[in-house]
Order: structure tokens, then sequence, then C-alpha cells
């Protein structure tokens, strides 16, 4: 994968370049017209082919108000009744951020895992960008790449509420699938590790597990929850281990 940039002396593409492992080009005609390129252009960073663009864009949640975290049912589902403290969360799967963002909003200290280092780049660079604005929330909040169900166990002792959204299986009708999340599917595929990501968040020993799922998905390797909060597409599964 490259990145394109208008700037090839900036040390800030240069450093992610060297830890993607990619050639730096200032060349629009050196990239493909259906390539999947990072792009560093204006202070953000994208993942571009074709028509199609992601971009982290934490600094722009618009439901970041108090009276509609309130509302937000992950918000809900990760409280823990009559804990004293800031609630720990480990989002195990934090793609760009998004969920983790409401959380830390709400007052979680969130410490998020990515497994791809390209949506682990996405995701910092909206962090930084974030920062300018929110410097409180994004406080709370911590990225480190790698495989949870390695890292997950160590998180023994921290974690109060272990988060896990795997990522949905394709649907049949590309239609229903947001377009920023057909590029997603170019890095990562669907969860298939499901026992293995469960039994990891369980030996976090954490108080829940929170389980994002599509509204009628199965439930994650099979185990039923305790309960449930469910909205009009999705729903998240509550687990209290024993």
């Amino acid at each position: 994968m490259r990145i394109y940039t208008d700037d090839l002396t900036n040390e800030y593409v240069r450093d992610i370049a060297g830890r993607l492992i990619c050639d730096i080009t200032d060349k629009e005609s050196d990239i493909a017209e259906d390539e999947l390129h990072i792009r560093y252009v204006a202070g953000t960073l994208s993942l571009v082919k074709g028509s199609l663009t992601l971009t982290g864009e934490l600094e722009s949640k618009r439901r970041l108000s108090k009276a509609n975290l309130e509302k937000e049912l992950i918000v809900k589902a990760c409280r823990i009744r009559n804990h004293e403290g800031s609630i720990r969360v480990v989002d195990a799967t934090a793609g760009l951020g998004e969920d983790s963002i409401l959380l830390a909003a709400a007052g979680f200290d969130v410490r998020m895992i990515e497994y791809n280092p390209v949506i682990c780049e996405l995701l910092k660079d909206s962090m930084k960008r974030a920062a300018e604005s929110m410097s409180g929330v994004i406080s709370r909040m911590s990225l480190s790449i790698g495989d949870s169900i390695e890292v997950l166990p160590s998180y023994e002792g921290w974690a109060d509420v272990v988060y896990l959204d795997p990522m949905f299986p394709k649907r049949n009708k590309s239609s229903l699938i947001k377009k920023k999340f057909q590029l997603l599917h170019n890095l990562e595929s669907p969860c298939a590790s499901e026992h293995e990501l469960l039994e990891a968040g369980l030996a976090a020993k954490p108080k829940k597990i929170v389980i994002k799922r599509p509204l009628k998905g199965p439930y994650l390797d099979g185990v039923k929850p305790d309960y449930s909060y469910t909205g009009k597409a999705i729903r998240f599964d509550c687990i209290i281990p024993r």
C-alpha cells in the first residue's frame, strides 16, 4: 500500500510510512484509479479506493452532549451498578473509535486495541485532530496495536468491562452496507474466531462483557447473554462472568 501526500517533507507522514513500511508519493499519476491507498492532505489521513474515502471523524461527533450520552445504549450497557470511581473499559475491537469516544465522553476510561495497522493509523490521526477541541475526552482514551485474543488476558486487574464489536458478517445486499465500511472489508474480515475472542475477554476477568451485535444476529459464540439493550438495528448483549 502507498501513501499519497502533497508534502514529501512532512515528518508526520514519514513516520506513518515507516510504521506501515510503505512508499510515499506526491504524484497523483502514480496511483491507479481503483488502487487502495492512504492519502494525507490538508492535515487529514484517509483510506481511499476509487470514489470511496474512509476518514476517522471523532472530532465531528454530534452525540457527545450529556443529554444524548445518557440515551446511548452502549453507555447504558457498559455501566456497572454501584461501581465506585471511573469505569475502566477495554475496547478490544476499536476500529475507528466511534464507540470508544462515546464511552470516554460519558466519563469512562477506555483502552482501545486494534489489530489492523492501517486502521490504527486512521484512529491515531483522528484522535490527534480531536484533541484540539476535546482534549479532556481524548485524554481518557489510549490506543495500542495488537491481537486482542493474545492481549486481553493481560488486562486482568484493570478491566471492569470488556467491550467486543466483532465486524458484522457481510450482508447479501450491498446497498445495506454503508459505503465507508466497504473499505474496512478490504482490510479486515468478519470475526472468524468468536470462541477465542470471548474466552480472551473472560480471561481478563472483567465484571461485565458487552458485545455489539446486529439486531437479529446470533449470539457471539452461541453464548446467551444475561440481558441485552436493544435498538432499531443493533443490540448490546451483556454477560456477567460467574
